[in-house]
């Protein structure tokens, strides 16, 4: 999809939050084909924009032995497949430099993750591609200190670029979400609420990252209401057996729901506040 077709949430205009949603990563093209167009035909349903995001490899895992993907060039073509088959942007996490330029020939959507979005080598590559950047605020980073990770974006010739937050460490083991944060950063760029990965639960003693999915429908209620321009979740048809992140993932059948609930709360905070 042509970059120019991505939704315009800087927009005053936008009457909907718009969605980036789709597995934690890429498993193979049958589920990610699956979950593209169930998630689309919820979303078209309810005029809420939609980006299918799944990760192309997974560089960040607890330990050696977790899956980290299906082969970059393989993962990258099923993104690709994604979006011309339904007609809908694409975002993927990138780790290098040297992942930036391959990731742009396939998505219309680079992100930059927690862990990584101070390193301004990777920041500036992606900045480059002249695609729409991606911030997840590092869960280290304080709200305010994200307008210079966008200034890198920006100042590199690319104003496509948005902030989101996904949660600050509290203690070891959990992040808790600061709705303060949220009008802050949105004087830097629009900004979006990562609801699933804001329900983590790190550095479990077993190595693999737990959650809270339960309280899902809450933190997105509460992004609506604080004014978030996006919602970012990860879903899957069986959360209990993907591959990655399954702990804090929403089940794809309860998707549905969420969105009409979402759209109706969006409608009254828009006719309202």
């Amino acid at each position: 999809m042509p970059i120019t077709d991505l939704p315009r949430i800087d927009h005053a205009d936008s009457q909907q939050f718009f969605l980036m949603a789709g597995p934690c990563a890429i498993e193979g093209e049958e589920m990610a084909m699956r979950i593209a167009e169930k998630v689309k035909s919820f979303t078209d349903k309810l005029s809420i924009p939609y980006i299918f995001k799944g990760s192309f490899k997974k560089a960040n895992r607890s330990r050696l032995d977790s899956f980290t993907g299906i082969g970059d060039e393989k993962a990258l073509q099923v993104l690709e497949k994604v979006g011309k088959t339904f007609e809908i942007p694409t975002v993927t996490d990138i780790h290098s430099t040297a992942d930036a330029e391959m990731a742009a020939q396939s998505v219309d959507v680079l992100q930059i993750p927690a862990f990584l979005v101070r390193q301004t080598d990777l920041v500036v590559a992606a900045a480059k591609t002249n695609k729409f950047v991606n911030l997840k605020k590092g869960q280290f980073m304080s709200p305010e200190s994200m307008q210079f990770v966008v200034q890198k974006v920006k100042e590199n010739g690319n104003d496509n670029v948005w902030i989101t937050d996904r949660g600050t460490q509290f203690g070891y083991q959990d992040l808790i979400v600061d709705f303060r944060g949220i009008p802050m950063m949105k004087k830097y760029a629009p900004t979006i609420l990562d609801v699933t990965h804001s329900l983590q639960q790190p550095n479990q003693k077993s190595g693999v990252t737990g959650g809270r999915p339960e309280n899902i429908e809450t933190i997105a209620r509460a992004g609506i209401v604080t004014g978030v321009d996006g919602l970012f979740l990860e879903t899957h048809f069986d959360p209990s057996n993907s591959k990655s992140d399954g702990a804090n993932m929403l089940d794809l059948q309860h998707l549905k729901g969420l969105l009409v609930r979402l759209a109706r709360l969006k409608s009254f905070v828009n006719e309202n506040f």
